[in-house]
């Protein structure tokens, strides 16, 4: 076969992943807003805001997580087993909120409690999602092509830290968005959040930054070295372009340049960890190529996928077109 098919799936699954990030991860924001906006009204705006478009967004975890138990079972298999509690928790979590976004307009009376659980859900999925983070970059234990590990280690500081940085993260994503889709003060204040979650989540990629390098020599290495270091520095120089475009539309009353810079943001980390981990699928333990199904398997899933994302791009672009523009307060979700 004259293509490296093992490499072309690791970028189809890394897309997927990239992509239900940055488009589920401002929903979640959105999510993980609601305490700082009491009012019935304004929460009913922001969910409508995200309302045509926030399921379509988890097809993108689906194919991430299925083309993964497909296509790199043993690495399926490794992973799996170290991260059994915050998966678990993380889909407990997106599929409480999934709930509570619908049953919040099923009722008046018990619509604060739901808005708890939508709150709660997104909190604890994007949490998750960092926590699982964490503990893939710090490494699993591996000893004979499978988990060797304990129950509790993926909870660690460093874990915990980029479990944080997700939540302020996806933080930022919600709020420049509502600044992108509301009006009025709802969007005055979002964008005085986005501000307040910009310089946090600057920060704490900067923390993470600096500490992956010192958790394991091959990170090391890969910033520090030759040639790959060439590369590496231009990721913290994208991400300072990133973060004055983020400033300069915050405080110029731009709506589209802050959700785009804020985007770029997590491109950029995203592409951070691609240079850090590649050609290890499991940092550390198993690369691309030991991982992967047999050829003849991922010839015949490699045909289903090109038939099936472009798809996929099609109605998740059409979504976003239909429903582009500013939300109208007045409108509801039915």
């Amino acid at each position: 076969m004259p293509f490296d098919l093992p490499t072309i799936w690791a970028a189809i699954i890394a897309f997927a992943v990239l992509a239900y990030v940055v488009l589920d991860g401002f929903d979640l924001g959105v999510g993980i807003l609601f305490p700082l906006f009491p009012h019935r009204h304004d929460r009913d705006v922001m969910t409508n805001s995200v309302a045509p478009v926030w399921d379509g967004n988890e097809t993108w975890l689906v194919l991430g997580g299925g083309g993964l138990m497909a296509v790199f079972p043993l690495a399926y298999a490794t992973v799996l087993p170290a991260l059994y509690i915050p998966i678990i928790l993380m889909l407990l979590g997106l599929i409480f909120r999934g709930v509570a976004f619908e049953f919040r307009w099923r009722t008046q009376r018990g619509s604060g409690w739901w808005d708890h659980g939508f709150w709660i859900g997104s909190t604890i999925a994007a949490f998750m999602q960092g926590i699982a983070l964490g503990a893939l970059v710090q490494g699993i234990q591996v000893a004979d092509r499978e988990y060797a590990g304990g129950w509790w280690d993926w909870l660690t500081p460093f874990s915990i830290v980029t479990g944080v940085a997700v939540v302020v993260g996806y933080a930022l994503l919600g709020a420049t968005w509502l600044n992108l889709k509301t009006t009025g003060d709802l969007q005055h204040r979002a964008r005085r959040i986005s501000m307040l979650a910009g310089v946090g989540t600057i920060v704490l990629i900067g923390i993470v930054s600096l500490w992956s390098p010192f958790i394991d020599e091959v990170y090391f290495e890969r910033w520090f070295g030759w040639p790959t270091a060439f590369f590496s520095a231009f990721v913290p120089t994208l991400i300072a372009l990133c973060a004055l475009a983020l400033w300069h539309g915050l405080t110029t009353d731009k709506h589209l340049q802050p959700f785009l810079a804020a985007l770029g943001l997590f491109v950029l980390s995203f592409a951070g960890l691609g240079i850090s981990f590649y050609p290890y699928i499991v940092p550390g333990a198993l690369t691309i190529h030991e991982a992967a199904a047999p050829e003849s398997s991922l010839i015949f899933l490699l045909v289903g996928a090109a038939v099936l994302i472009p798809i996929i791009l099609a109605y998740t672009g059409y979504a976003y077109w239909v429903f582009r523009g500013k939300i109208d307060p007045e409108e509801g979700y039915h």
